[in-house]
């Protein structure tokens, strides 16, 4: 008889020892963007290939501090600063037409992406507006310039941003307005030094959409003239203001003028008693916020 010989094969299955874990397993840090980022935790593999004391120079060394030295070796600590001539996009965050440059204490206003739609500039140091600034960003909508130390707005430095809908340059060093693009829905100039000189007769005439307009806790003697139909929010409060016109707020030639978008008036805090005026109010559907006696 033929003998039969069979041939076995035996499969061995290796796991993969060096298999990274899930992603959802990592121990991740994440840090502000100006922040330094240092090294994520180690992985289960790495503390037991690495649990007893090394050897260097003749010294026992702990883990921990192996680890120091072998990242000491790679980069320097140096603590952070804050580079002003970085590329806007690393100095900044951008991020899907939206530009932050807050509490970075740039001087002025950085170049910015042509499609930037909103510029969140808070708290830093800028001093001037420049008409060159936003020459050639036609997309900006809103722009805020809250806490830093503007003095200066170049003629028409917002004259060609035609979409933009709210300004804040709140908490500021102004002393007079710049002229302001025609479709502003919101206008916050609170805590400057703007005196009633420093706003042209016509700044708002115009300006048929706004209907927020904060010009609380500066120098203004007297409310601004020619007020828009559109207004519904006017804050004039901790101002100098001591008289107002029966024209101010209504109109003198017709009694049957109602202002009906208007919502409040804040005169709180301002060297006038509102009760000496009442035909000033006449068009308003509620009294103004003030002293009355």
């Amino acid at each position: 008889m033929e003998t039969l010989q069979a041939t076995f094969f035996l499969f061995v299955f290796v796991p993969l020892v060096n298999s990274a874990p899930p992603l959802q397993q990592e121990s991740l840090q994440f840090y502000e963007y100006d922040s330094d980022v240092s090294m994520g935790s180690l992985t289960q593999q790495d503390y037991e290939m690495q649990s007893k004391d090394i050897i260097k120079d003749g010294t026992n060394v702990s883990l921990d501090t192996s680890l120091r030295l072998q990242r000491d070796d790679s980069q320097l600590d140096v603590p952070p600063t804050k580079d002003t001539n970085l590329p806007t996009c690393l100095l900044c965050v951008c991020l899907s037409g939206s530009v932050y440059c807050e509490e970075i204490d740039i001087e002025a206003v950085p170049p910015l992406p042509k499609e930037t739609a909103y510029l969140y500039a808070r708290f830093n140091k800028i001093k001037r507006i420049a008409a060159s600034d936003f020459a050639d960003i036609t997309t900006l909508r809103r722009i805020d310039f809250s806490g830093n130390r503007i003095e200066e707005i170049e003629d028409g430095a917002f004259s060609k941003l035609l979409l933009l809908e709210e300004l804040s340059l709140a908490e500021n060093r102004l002393i007079k307005l710049p002229v302001l693009p025609p479709k502003l829905t919101t206008f916050n100039a609170n805590q400057n030094r703007i005196k009633s000189r420093g706003i042209k007769a016509n700044a708002f005439k115009k300006l048929t959409n706004l209907a927020y307009l904060y010009l609380g806790h500066n120098a203004l003697e007297s409310v601004p003239l020619n007020l828009p139909e559109s207004l519904r929010i006017l804050h004039l409060q901790y101002n100098n203001i001591t008289t107002i016109t029966d024209d101010t707020f209504c109109k003198s030639n017709n009694t049957r003028y109602i202002r009906t978008r208007m919502d409040e008036i804040r005169m709180e805090g301002n060297p006038i008693v509102l009760a000496k005026h009442v035909n000033a109010f006449n068009c308003l559907r509620m009294l103004p916020v003030g002293t009355y006696y």
